[in-house]
């Protein structure tokens, strides 16, 4: 059994599935880039920045989203490999199928829910608060019950306090993306690329306006005093990376759309490496123009934009600001849920999950009750969960993701030396090495109850691999016949 579980994929195997496959091939490189920016720029800016500067890091939160990139630039680099030479949708679990073997790749495939399903649910709790924001503006109000995680307390309209019943906007801003992924590729991707244009001029009109607004006082001191574990000093500004990770999950979806890349030998590492690039330097601005705006202590909160434009006073720009963080959160939401739903149906393709996920729709091609189950799942979670639990448990999924692939790329340095690149890694092995290390140093960054979360999650996992996907793997069958 032991040997079963170590048994890997080769990595002729992989590129032939990759030739022939039932998904069709739509997205080039102008695509990838827009998928990737329009999943990286939204949870970060939008959600957890005032989040990881209000309990962590103070105005220092900028010099969080340095080392966070830092983390994911060398990772990005081992990614950009990985993709180029494995061009399939199964990202970080192919990856280890090829390196590491069967049960690193099904530990990869259920590390990678944390780091696509949770965070869509993640993003719809900050796309839920904006919402109620924007309508309140327009004198729409929904009830604070259903508004908010079940069994959250807040503020009625009187003043008195009452327990949240469920994140409706949350639930149905889910739904709705889940229904337009599963008319097609071709068409969210469109959506996607219109969206990601008035996202990106929405930020850059807030970080050119609102520089105007900085007031210094806010930004002193740059670095607080540190007032226990995590808490301000330079200890909060990593723990504040370590939160803010998340945000850059989406330079990785790109990965998984390589079966769906018209050129993915040459587009997926412009897709991957440019989206990390542009994407750091904006969200160090907006983070340098939030706290300048607000202090920081007031950022706590599941829409600190809104906040900082609300309290430029600027009736118009707050009505534009808001405008543009739901649509840019609804193509977060866009990204991640595709991103579970294509390593889902590798998975599937590989028998350790039922053959119904990876079943593909004959008119739309989209793996269609896959996308249905992952949609519903994320909804229900989304409507529940708070926030800040949320984006933990997605920032350890992401890290430890991050870790493996590094290695995988490792692996293939040594074992596979002679294997075609169209794009390798410069400067191996140190790259990857200070991938891991960076990775590997955020992640004991993290509070140890994070971890104790994760034991159900885990057990689980194991269940499912031991009675069913051991069982019915086609990689092992073929082994066992010869």
């Amino acid at each position: 059994m032991f040997k079963q579980m170590l048994v890997r994929k080769s990595i002729a195997q992989i590129q032939y599935e990759a030739k022939t496959h039932s998904l069709k091939r739509t997205l080039g490189k102008w695509n990838l880039l827009s998928l990737g920016i329009g999943c990286i720029i939204g949870a970060g800016i939008f959600v957890m920045t005032g989040t990881a500067a209000a309990q962590y890091a103070g105005p220092a939160i900028v010099l969080s989203f340095v080392f966070a990139g830092l983390a994911c630039a060398f990772a990005g680099l081992c990614y950009a490999e990985l993709a180029s030479v494995l061009p399939v949708s199964g990202s970080a679990y192919t990856y280890a199928y090829a390196t590491l073997g069967e049960v690193f790749a099904w530990i990869m495939g259920w590390l990678l829910v944390l780091e696509y399903g949770l965070a869509a649910a993640t993003v719809a709790v900050g796309w839920s608060g904006y919402l109620a924001s924007f309508l309140r503006d327009i004198g729409i109000f929904i009830p604070p019950q259903l508004s908010a995680a079940t069994g959250a307390l807040v503020t009625l309209a009187d003043g008195s306090k009452a327990e949240a019943i469920f994140n409706l906007p949350a639930f149905l801003g889910v739904i709705a993306v889940t229904l337009l992924l599963t008319l097609g590729v071709k068409e969210s991707a469109t959506v996607n690329n219109v969206i990601v244009v008035i996202k990106v001029s929405v930020i850059l009109a807030f970080i050119a306006l609102g520089i105007f607004f900085i007031n210094s006082d806010n930004l002193t001191p740059f670095i607080p005093e540190n007032e226990g574990p995590g808490k301000y000093g330079f200890d909060g500004v990593l723990r504040a990376a370590s939160v803010i990770f998340f945000a850059y999950v989406g330079f990785e979806a790109v990965s998984t759309a390589a079966a769906e890349a018209k050129n993915p030998q040459k587009d997926m590492p412009f897709g991957i490496i440019g989206s990390l690039v542009v994407c750091t330097i904006i969200y160090m601005a907006v983070a340098f123009v939030l706290t300048g705006v607000v202090h920081y202590s007031q950022l706590n909160v599941p829409d600190p934009i809104a906040v900082a434009v609300d309290a430029i006073g600027l009736g118009w720009f707050s009505f534009l600001i808001k405008i543009g963080a739901i649509m840019g959160l609804s193509s977060v939401m866009l990204v991640l849920l595709y991103g579970q739903t294509r390593i889902f149906y590798t998975m599937a393709k590989d028998g350790l999950l039922p053959s119904f996920i990876a079943k593909v729709h004959p008119k739309y091609h989209t793996p269609y009750l896959n996308t249905l189950m992952v949609g519903a799942v994320v909804s229900i979670a989304a409507g529940t969960m708070p926030i800040g639990q949320l984006g933990d448990l997605v920032s350890l999924g992401t890290l430890c993701a991050f870790a493996i692939v590094c290695m995988s790329v490792l692996y293939l340095h040594y074992k596979e030396p002679g294997l075609v690149r169209p794009y390798s890694t410069p400067f191996k092995p140190f790259v990857p090495l200070l991938g891991i290390a960076f990775c590997g140093y955020l992640i004991a960054q993290m509070p140890w109850s994070t971890f104790v979360q994760l034991k159900l999650f885990f057990l689980v996992g194991v269940l499912i691999y031991l009675f069913y996907g051991r069982r019915h793997s086609l990689l092992a069958k073929a082994a066992k016949a010869g």
